[in-house]
């Protein structure tokens, strides 16, 4: 079984407060630790000096065991609640997932 690296780049709405920001990422770390599978997961603000971001602000790394439990989270239910909840302050995102 392969390693999954879940890679997720954010683009917050304006008007969205730091608060609010926090709030997300508190939340997934909340879910990180709690639903099976998942084995790590870092998350912060962009600060690459390249000017590479097309606009994306935030992002985070989940690795899951293997692609049956990253499957498995994005169908969760706490998962599919958190996405309801976050994506109105959502203006855009990206999300690339690999195996290793």
């Amino acid at each position: 079984m392969r390693k999954v690296k879940h890679i997720v780049v954010l683009r917050f709405k304006q008007g969205t407060t730091e608060s609010q920001i926090e709030g997300v990422f508190d939340q997934l770390l909340d879910i990180s630790e709690s639903i099976p599978g998942i084995e790590d997961y870092v998350a912060g603000p962009n600060n690459s000096p390249e000017g590479l971001s097309q606009g994306f602000t935030h992002a985070l790394i989940m690795t899951f065991t293997d692609a049956a439990a990253r499957d498995g989270y994005l169908s969760h239910p706490e998962h599919v609640k958190f996405t309801e909840g976050a994506l109105p302050l959502v203006e855009s995102v990206a999300v690339v997932d690999f195996e290793l």
